[in-house]
């Protein structure tokens, strides 16, 4: 579901957060409050005259206007508390609580705070009396000479004075003659140090840091540094003088530092972290802190992200920045400039025409506004910094020279600005200097970034026997904690072909990842074995981190999709060897198998044996030399509406369908004995690829009717004019893996398949006669042109479940489009296990579709998770409700609304009524974390310690009256071990929870498990697996 978004403040800033936020697909509409001229409407964006001081009036319109999330802006409402009421509100806020925002508000508690945790910061004193920071600023060793107002003075309550006598007046200034209010009622002087100035900021989720590129303000209001201090007049990124190794002391020493005191503290800093540092000669010194985006260093920052504000803004609320760091444009420089009412940072007259704003548009430039409004006259100035023009180049001085034109196209009496924006940059860039790595074309530094940015990634994916840590010369692995007896390591390597040039032409390259592991993993499971670890090879030109970081993402996920470590890997930049924007994958797995259950077992393999064929994505990572050749002859590039499949989908987004990883779906049935050889079928496809696995005297018979071929290989051979041989030999057409399996357990084994994944009979072995083909595919003519099945195969599988709302099984007739059942997920917390519903709803063998999730509680992160994977989310709050009954009436009425067809109760901590329960008997899915009827009620875990059970585990039962007394449809047992606590055994049971719940759902929405009128489950089939 599209997010409302709520931006707090009215200038630049807010202008630059709106115009980012509306970029994001999550986001259907961002409200600014009080907001600009350029706020009013424009697309999503649009003001607000809601309240802000009145944080229990914003609170009520947030939850009346479906508000899912508030940015603030300006310091001034974080220091009086907003996030803070807005939070208890239950409403989701970003920013810093008021404790945190001290940093900011208190420049004594600041300073006070960076000597306490060792952050180099100058030498300074803290005074209410002047005459003692007159006495201070006289006596001091050093030159004190920066005289501070401790509290908000909008930007410029800092005074850097020439000499004593004028920092003594500054004092005066601030303290009696009350030029900042009560903001100067303490004043902080400080040593002034010398060096370059630069604003460094982060984001925080309270325990890590993710920094953003370094910046530069400038302060003065003219050209070469002078005139009187400002709000700032300019600003450009990233700032060349701070290098990669400077930046990463400056996130140890000041930023994480900083996260790490507020944490100890009792003070987590969740939000945006601003520091002002001096970088001198005797090292880095931080200035002060902010607690917020800088204005307007965030207008230089926001077009440099290059990923989506929303979610980066979720993932820093969710605790979960280190594993989803930020993205920027590395190769690009930003440069804003500051247009100013006449007389400012004094005082200045509004209501000034300005015009030519309608041919900045033309220029690629962006205009922020800040002290504008909209007349009858047209837009007219109201504030002292009036707009901001931002370009975005491929150099600074490039950028620079946009965003004067710009200006210079902005035409209102008396504006101020400065010429010179990035001046120290540009002398800095031009001295001579000796030749560096980077000068030939190896950037050490971005290596080093994308380290950083896939280290949590790869840790993600630690699983018994390995931790996934990054950074050693060598990766290990402990076959005996992993649980091997007698192991037989297995060993595979691949790549995913010319399918590269297709993503990078396309621009995407978050799904390559999960080709590179999937026709890896898929290969070595051909032994039997189960995939212990992974490492990866990507080699490039130049190393562009955004792309590299979204092919290993790929890689990381896709090694938790197949159950293995990522557990090293080699970046090599190659200048010369590839093109622009080009870059080559390998990647290398290593399996384990116990030496009795190795693949195949070739003795026992004989004539009638029957083959079953499990579904492909589409045309997986082999053949795209010749789709490209295919889509050359039909005269089609990939952003073409793709001529077959789901309307809406170019052809490129077609063909970069990732390959399906078989791991988990079949090292359980290979481990069972049932399956005597399985055969990936890769590159060779159905001709070359099932041979592999079979003793030389048998032959193989598919019957292509048996299966569906998905459409794409339909228009290949037909657009290509390609023989049938020729498509059998070198796509999948459809099968991605293929088991050889005895007819008595053809029908087990196949409704295991099915509860995952789409599988069929697809043919049969028998003696291969001399002269003969080794495989013969009968029928694929009229199956591809049929694009589908023509065989019902309900005649293998039996009779089925009267219909209890679950849509069709896996199997149904030919030709007939699948009813996907309307799934909705009760929670009530963080949703680990709505999570692992959502990843199998999206797979498209899925029977399930989770069209709603509703949660009892406002607030909590698993409404986040629903928002981020586009599902409509409700908040029905049982504490507004008078009784269960009524509560519980609310929440069948929106079920009606939205078509659900079944229900999971996924952590919802609400006991529901008879009648409720009676009325979606036999669609409520609930999951208790033991293995029922074992221990039920609250506690689980705890009684099966208690009662020192050896084993426990998980069950998902349809939903009775009487608590944890339903029907059972899946279990996923645990070992208890000796060492357990509570807390090990249930974090074990909620992993075990992450496979069987998906199951369960999936096993009704097929309906291949339906409650007979007795109470007791009726299984689709004569069997049960």
């Amino acid at each position: 579901m599209a997010e409302c978004v709520l931006v707090i403040g009215g200038g630049g800033r807010e202008h630059a957060l709106a115009w980012k936020l509306a970029q994001s697909p999550h986001v259907k509409q961002v409200l600014v409050a009080p907001g600009n001229a350029g706020t009013a409407d424009c697309g999503k964006i649009r003001n607000s005259e809601v309240s802000v001081t009145n944080h229990a009036i914003l609170a009520q319109f947030c939850k009346d206007h479906n508000v899912g999330l508030v940015v603030v802006g300006p310091e001034v409402p974080l220091a009086a508390g907003m996030v803070d009421d807005l939070t208890a509100a239950g409403v989701a806020c970003f920013g810093p609580s008021a404790r945190a925002a001290q940093l900011e508000a208190s420049k004594s508690f600041s300073k006070a705070f960076m000597d306490r945790h060792g952050i180099p910061t100058a030498r300074w004193g803290s005074f209410t009396d002047p005459q003692l920071a007159c006495d201070y600023i006289r006596t001091a060793s050093f030159p004190a000479l920066v005289v501070k107002a401790s509290g908000l003075a909008a930007g410029k309550g800092v005074i850097v004075a020439a000499n004593q006598d004028e920092a003594c007046a500054a004092v005066k200034d601030i303290m009696k003659e009350k030029a900042f209010g009560s903001a100067g009622e303490t004043v902080v002087v400080e040593e002034l140090l010398e060096g370059e100035e630069v604003s460094c900021l982060c984001f925080s989720d309270g325990s890590s840091v993710a920094p953003m590129p370094p910046a530069q303000d400038h302060k003065r209001l003219q050209d070469g540094d002078l005139g009187p201090n400002t709000g700032g007049m300019g600003a450009y990124c990233p700032t060349p003088q701070v290098s990669q190794e400077l930046l990463e002391q400056i996130k140890v020493k000041v930023l994480q530092k900083t996260i790490d005191g507020m944490k100890a503290e009792g003070a987590p800093y969740i939000g945006v972290l601003y520091a002002g540092l001096m970088l001198t000669k005797d090292g880095l010194r931080v200035l002060e802190f902010n607690c917020r985006f800088g204005d307007p260093e965030c207008q230089v920052l926001m077009p440099l992200l290059k990923g989506d504000l929303y979610e980066v803004l979720l993932h820093t609320l969710d605790g979960t920045l280190a594993s989803h760091a930020p993205v920027w444009h590395q190769e690009s420089s930003a440069v804003t400039v500051v247009m100013a009412s006449a007389g400012y940072p004094g005082t200045y007259e509004k209501g000034v025409q300005i015009t030519g704003l309608s041919q900045v548009e033309a220029m690629d430039v962006q205009v922020f506004h800040a002290g504008t409004a909209l007349k009858a006259g047209g837009m007219t100035s109201s504030g002292g910094r009036v707009l901001t023009v931002t370009a975005v180049r491929p150099s600074l001085e490039e950028a620079l020279q946009a965003a004067n034109q710009g200006v210079a196209a902005v035409v209102f009496p008396g504006a101020v600005y400065r010429r010179d924006i990035g001046h120290h940059a540009i002398a800095y860039l031009g001295q001579r200097r000796g030749l560096t790595y980077k000068d030939s074309g190896v950037d050490i530094a971005a290596g080093n970034r994308l380290v950083d940015m896939i280290k949590p990634l790869a840790k993600a994916t630690a699983r018994a026997g390995c931790n996934a840590e990054l950074g050693g010369f060598a990766g290990v692995f402990d076959l005996k904690a992993a649980g091997f007896v007698d192991p037989i390591l297995v060993s595979g390597t691949d790549g995913v072909g010319t399918k590269l040039k297709v993503a990078q032409a396309c621009g995407k390259h978050d799904t390559l990842g999960q080709d590179l592991v999937a026709m890896c993993v898929n290969d070595v499971l051909a032994q039997g074995a189960e995939p212990l670890f992974f490492l990866d090879y990507f080699s490039c030109g130049s190393l562009d981190v955004g792309v590299a970081s979204s092919v290993i993402g790929g890689v990381a996920a896709a090694c938790r999709l197949a159950g293995c470590a990522l557990l090293g890997g080699e970046t090599a930049e190659m200048p010369g060897t590839y093109g622009p924007g080009e870059y080559d994958l390998a990647g290398f797995c290593v399996g384990a198998a116990e030496r009795a259950s190795l693949l195949p077992r070739l003795a026992d393999i004989a004539a009638g044996d029957v083959l079953l064929g499990v579904a492909s994505s589409g045309v997986h990572s082999n053949g795209f030399s010749l789709v490209r050749r295919v889509m050359g002859r039909a005269g089609l590039g990939y952003g073409a509406s793709a001529p077959f499949g789901e309307p809406g989908r170019t052809l490129g987004e077609v063909l970069l369908t990732p390959t399906k990883i078989y791991s988990r779906l079949l090292l359980p049935i290979l481990r069972s004995g049932a399956v005597k050889a399985y055969a990936h079928i890769t590159g060779g496809g159905l001709l070359e690829n099932i041979p592999r696995v079979l003793p030389n005297e048998l032959a193989v018979d598919l019957d292509a009717s048996r299966w569906s071929i998905p459409p794409v290989f339909s228009w290949l051979q037909e657009a290509g004019d390609i023989s049938d041989e020729e498509m059998a030999r070198t796509f999948n057409c459809g099968l991605g893996a293929v088991l050889v399996v005895a007819t008595a357990d053809a029908q087990g084994v196949l409704l295991q398949l099915q509860a995952q994944e789409e599988a069929w009979v697809v043919g049969s072995l028998a003696h291969k006669q001399p002269g003969t083909e080794p495989v013969v595919v009968r029928n694929l003519k009229r199956s591809l042109r049929a694009a589908g099945p023509s065989v019902d195969v309900a005649a293998v599988q039996g009779e089925g479940c009267p219909d209890n709302g679950g849509g069709s099984c896996h199997g149904d007739a030919a030709g007939e489009p699948r009813k996907r059942t309307r799934v909705a997920v009760l929670i009530s917390g963080t949703g680990t296990n709505l999570q692992a519903l959502i990843e199998q709803a999206k797979l498209p063998s899925s029977s399930a579709e989770i069209v709603l999730v509703i949660s009892n509680r406002p607030g909590v992160l698993g409404l986040k998770r629903a928002t981020l994977a586009g599902i409509q989310a409700r908040v029905v709050d049982h504490k507004l409700y008078g009784s269960r009954a009524e509560f519980d009436a609310t929440i069948d009425r929106v079920l009606e609304e939205f078509q659900v067809e079944a229900v999971c109760l996924a952590g919802f901590m609400r006991i529901l009524t008879g009648p409720f329960v009676k009325k979606w008997n036999g669609k409520l899915l609930n999951i208790h974390p033991s293995l029922l009827p074992s221990f039920k009620g609250v506690n689980a875990q705890n009684q099966a310690l208690q009662a020192g059970a050896r084993i426990s585990g998980c069950t998902v039962h349809f939903v009775a009256e009487e608590v944890d007394s339903g029907a059972i449809i899946a279990q996923e047992a645990v070992p208890v071990e000796a060492s357990d606590t509570e807390e090990t055994l249930s974090e074990r049971i909620r992993q075990a929870e992450h496979k069987a719940f998906p199951i369960a759902m999936e096993l009704v929405a097929s309906g291949a498990v339906c409650l007979g009128p007795d109470g007791r489950i009726v299984w689709k089939h004569s069997a049960r697996n």
